[in-house]
């Protein structure tokens, strides 16, 4: 039997994607809670605090849909327990990096929330 709540985690990450590709700052703002985490290595430097970075990012680069960057990004693993989920996504080229991402999301009330995302640049 499908689980409807993993529709709705495949929908936050598709969001992300999107509002990566568009460089929709309030798209990808979106799909986080506000006090998410973020955390990972990105050439080489460990990164430990929150999204603000990545938004950042987001909001100042050349999107890939402006500059023609071939952006790809493909959830590759989704797990649902309850009120808790996990999703896996490998993306790039993004500003001429390719990432892996863990997502951590909370249902909190009827919606899901990225409430902390693990990366590694490779």
């Amino acid at each position: 039997m499908a689980n409807p709540d993993a529709d709705l985690v495949r929908a936050v990450i598709e969001r992300y994607i999107e509002g990566t590709r568009r460089g929709d700052l309030a798209l990808v703002e979106s799909t986080f809670h506000p006090d998410a985490r973020m955390s990972g290595f990105l050439q080489g430097n460990l990164l430990v605090g929150g999204p603000q970075p990545f938004y950042d990012a987001v909001a100042n680069a050349p999107s890939p849909e402006k500059s023609g960057e071939p952006y790809q990004a493909e959830i590759t693993a989704l797990n649902v327990a309850g009120a808790a989920a996990t999703a896996t996504l490998i993306e790039g080229p993004y500003l001429g990096m390719h990432f892996t991402n863990f997502f951590h999301l909370l249902k909190i009330g009827s919606d899901w929330r990225i409430v902390s995302k693990t990366f590694n640049h490779t």
